[in-house]
């Protein structure tokens, strides 16, 4: 299953959907030829900012309108991905892609919890339709409907590209929400260890976007202008979620605005609470990380978050003895290894091997994820 693939996916903060083309050689070789992110429609954004907290859909109208309209978005970020590389869309074995998490209430989750459930709009049959390449999506809903969480997805690829026989490392995407995967040194996939820590720029983004009517804090400056508040993040910490055992993940409707609001007195200055939540990421990364890794030498961030030098100073000093540094230091940009992991979970699919590992999400066994809608011009595979 050599050749190129792209990746598509659009996380919890919703701030662009990012785009990776990718090599797989034959030898086992895997590369990033080009990443690309492209910006939502401001109004399509809020709308989907609006729906990961917890907004209710209008109707069923709406629904159909906005899993197309998602996948067109997602349909043109991968031409002009493919227009900047100067590639042929023939060229292209698969589209893989995450679509937009609309909804995650896996088992646990903060509803009766009866039907576990997740739900990514971005229509496959529009991508395929529209970029003329076999499509891969909907990758989550397998492994829930095993009794899994849906995630975290991508803790296999990070084994195979940044684990290591002589340490103990970690991989920590902070995107809208925080996830660790835990790699014990020989880099077995028997003894990889990922969940969701909690909260990571969802929070802090729609706090920024709140008060000073900027999309994120950038390089952490809001909250180095405020302090700590301790009363207000022991009530952030004292959430149940937090206590729960992996396997867990969580979303922007667990962690959200009405969530922060329920905790805060109303007497807080805005750049406290907004210092106190990155400190309450940075806490709850920690925690977790020296709860279920304490030997872990070397933490590997990417996601937006990698570029918030505030937050990898608080991570750095509560994690002593530990190297946090971007997947940069190994040749991974930290802003596309979500989107590479989708198109590694497309070649899986279409390679009819597992994408999930059960031992991270909870789920029954390994499962194929994800649903293949033809190409009219990729490659036969």
């Amino acid at each position: 299953m050599a050749g190129l693939y792209v990746g598509l996916i659009s996380g919890t903060s919703a701030d662009g959907i990012d785009a990776a083309l990718v090599r797989f050689d034959a030898d086992g070789t895997t590369r990033m030829e080009l990443g690309r992110t492209f910006p939502w429609e401001p109004r399509l954004r809020a709308r989907l900012v609006e729906l990961g907290q917890g907004g209710a859909l209008r109707s069923i109208d709406e629904f159909g309108e906005l899993d197309v309209r998602i996948g067109e978005a997602f349909a043109a970020a991968a031409r002009q991905l493919l227009d900047d590389a100067g590639i042929d869309p023939a060229q292209v074995r698969a589209i893989g892609s995450h679509g937009q998490t609309v909804r995650h209430r896996p088992a646990g989750a903060a509803y009766d919890g009866r039907h576990p459930f997740t739900l990514q709009l971005g229509d496959g049959n529009v991508i395929a339709e529209r970029c003329g390449i076999t499509t891969v999506a909907d990758f989550r809903r397998r492994d829930v409907a095993a009794g899994g969480q849906g995630a975290p997805l991508l803790p296999a690829l990070h084994a195979a590209m940044l684990g290591s026989g002589a340490e103990d490392r970690a991989v920590l995407n902070l995107g809208g929400i925080a996830n660790l995967t835990l790699l014990p040194r020989g880099n077995a996939n028997a003894g990889v260890a990922g969940f969701d820590t909690g909260p990571a720029n969802a929070l802090m983004d729609a706090w920024c976007e709140r008060v000073l009517g900027q999309p994120y804090d950038a390089d952490g400056a809001f909250a180095a202008s405020g302090t700590v508040d301790d009363a207000l993040l022991a009530r952030l910490l004292d959430e149940p979620w937090f206590a729960l055992a992996p396997p867990k993940s969580t979303g922007r409707e667990q962690f959200h605005l009405d969530w922060l609001a329920a905790r805060l007195t109303g007497d807080e200055a805005p750049a406290d609470v907004q210092a106190t939540l990155l400190r309450l990421t940075a806490t709850t990364v920690a925690d977790a990380l020296l709860a279920r890794q304490p030997g872990t030498r070397r933490v590997l961030v990417c996601g937006g978050g990698v570029h918030n030098a505030g937050l990898l100073r608080a991570l750095a000093g509560r994690l002593p003895g530990m190297v946090v540094e971007s997947t940069a230091a190994f040749g991974l940009d930290p802003d596309f290894v979500e989107a590479m992991g989708f198109a590694w979970l497309a070649r899986q699919t279409l390679a009819g091997l597992p994408g999930n590992l059960p031992g991270v999400t909870g789920a029954a066994g390994p499962r194929v994820l994800g649903a293949i809608y033809p190409g009219s011009c990729s490659p036969r595979v």
